[in-house]
């Protein structure tokens, strides 16, 4: 019975797409997805009226991945009426894709998956469909397939545009008559590293910024630290912006900096960004220690359930389902950029806009 319902929920997908367009948007900061449109397919209906669900996660190596996760254990709860199967991959794409198989044999409702990486998926998502499986995306993004019935997550090129809008028009305020900059970027080959990577060089280059180099951290503060050591080491005296591609990097690449005695952020030598704006770096933001931050909204969660409960009702999701974001600067003199022809605010990070922060 699952099978020839998916059957029928991915042929309505399929003519939903080439209705809409199947790409990425490209609009600056998208808002959530309207609400889903009504279909004659329909998901699977837990006998017992518990849903169960498998969640292949990335794994834990950031303050941005342990809110994800505690988002979809909050929401994917029994108070819910949901079973949840969590697996912390541990940043292993093959411990992913057994993950995945294993939910498939358990006959989960449903299963959401972290891409670790964007490729080598099709062939394990065709298994989940031959088996009736929905398969829902979040965060991160496949690039080589198509069967999941929905993306739910961030445009992160949009991240990295607005990074590089942000800091022309801050260097610009101070005086700043050019930027060496260098970059640690997250893990390789993962969407948010492409996208923010991809976002910033087009502003650089666009500019004429010197990019004296870009490496991985790999999304952790051990990976930044180290990172970081080697810059100082090779490039001490000669950068004035360091970009962090999340919070974790950021907090490694303040702990090198200080030991190499390099100062940073509103009143030091080098502009430092990062990404995600978990709370406690939004905090590092209003004390003036990290200069901007882009957030990346980890709570999918609640608009992974409402996909969920609209499938269960025979409804088609959006494909692409944007969350809502925010730029937080630690001062007031950018008080908004322009990304792809959109202005968008930018937020004076303030104690009161830090107390207000659900993470």
């Amino acid at each position: 019975m699952k099978k020839i319902i998916a059957t029928a929920l991915s042929m309505t997908m399929a003519m939903s797409l080439a209705a809409c367009g199947g790409g990425a948007a490209s609009s600056a900061a998208p808002a959530a997805s309207s609400a889903p449109a009504a279909s004659q397919a329909s998901a699977p209906v837990a006998s017992d009226g518990v849903i169960t669900v498998g969640f292949a996660q990335v794994g834990h190596e950031s303050d941005w991945r342990t809110a994800s996760t505690k988002s979809a254990q909050d929401v994917f709860s029994a108070a819910n009426g949901y079973d949840l199967k969590f697996v912390d991959c541990d940043n292993d794409s093959a411990a992913q894709l057994e993950a995945v198989r294993n939910f498939i044999e358990q006959d989960v409702d449903y299963i959401i998956i972290d891409p670790i990486v964007s490729t080598g998926w099709d062939t394990v998502l065709t298994e989940c469909e031959d088996a009736g499986i929905p398969v829902i995306v979040i965060d991160r993004t496949i690039d080589d397939s198509d069967k999941y019935v929905s993306w739910v997550g961030s445009d992160f090129k949009i991240e990295g545009l607005a990074c590089g809008e942000w800091l022309k028009a801050y260097a610009a305020d101070k005086g700043m008559s050019e930027i060496n900059a260098l970059v640690i970027e997250g893990s390789t080959g993962a969407s948010a590293t492409i996208g923010r990577t991809d976002g910033f060089k087009e502003i650089a280059d666009r500019e004429g910024w010197n990019i004296m180099a870009s490496q991985s951290g790999d999304f952790t503060e051990a990976g930044g630290q180290e990172v970081m050591e080697s810059y100082c080491q090779s490039y001490k005296g000669k950068f004035n912006v360091v970009i962090c591609q999340n919070d974790n990097e950021a907090a490694g690449a303040m702990t090198a900096m200080d030991n190499a005695g390099i100062t940073y952020g509103v009143d030091g030598d080098v502009v430092l960004v990062s990404f995600d704006a978990n709370k406690p770096y939004v905090q590092m933001v209003c004390d003036g220690k990290i200069n901007a931050n882009f957030e990346c909204n980890p709570m999918a969660a609640p608009t992974v359930s409402e996909i969920i409960q609209d499938l269960e009702a025979g409804k088609t999701p959006e494909k692409e389902i944007y969350v809502p974001e925010h730029w937080f600067a630690a001062e007031d003199n950018v008080p908004s950029i322009n990304v792809n022809g959109e202005t968008l605010e930018v937020i004076h990070a303030t104690q009161d806009v830090v107390d207000a922060r659900p993470y």
